[in-house]
């Protein structure tokens, strides 16, 4: 149950993160925050959308199942139901792997390093770890 609510918690700073950068790149927000001028870098790249959909709006829809499926799975209906777990390992694996993609992107082709999304990178791999030791933990019946 503490794992979950880990989850949901990081969750919630992932739906923060993300929508601060998908509200710069709409133009709701001037200026980033950001020290070193590559969150504006990679932002603005053309390799801030993926099939045409804006990244940090990918990030903020996907955040914010992460977490209501983290919620709901608080709930004494689910607490002990397995397809959440599996659910949010799921999420978590394919976000990682996406983070791992946009974060070769910076490094190696956009050649800038945006610190918000490392903060998400960050956050996304500590969801990961969570919900693997949750289905970990258990019980084995469906």
């Amino acid at each position: 149950m503490n794992l979950r609510m880990g989850t949901a918690l990081l969750s919630l700073a992932g739906v923060f993160v993300s929508g601060y950068l998908w509200f710069y790149k709409i133009g709701l927000i001037g200026t980033l925050a950001c020290g070193t001028g590559g969150c504006a870098t990679v932002q603005l790249s053309p390799y801030s959308s993926f099939l045409g959909v804006d990244v940090g709006l990918i990030g903020l829809l996907g955040y914010l199942v992460i977490l209501t499926i983290a919620v709901a799975s608080l709930q004494p209906r689910w607490a002990e139901a397995r397809w959440p777990r599996l659910a949010l390992v799921g999420l978590s694996s394919g976000a990682v792997l996406f983070t791992g993609y946009l974060k070769y992107l910076e490094f190696f082709v956009i050649e800038a390093i945006c610190r918000w999304c490392v903060v998400s990178a960050g956050l996304i791999a500590g969801i990961f770890i969570l919900s693997l030791l949750d289905v970990r933990r258990s019980p084995q019946t469906p």
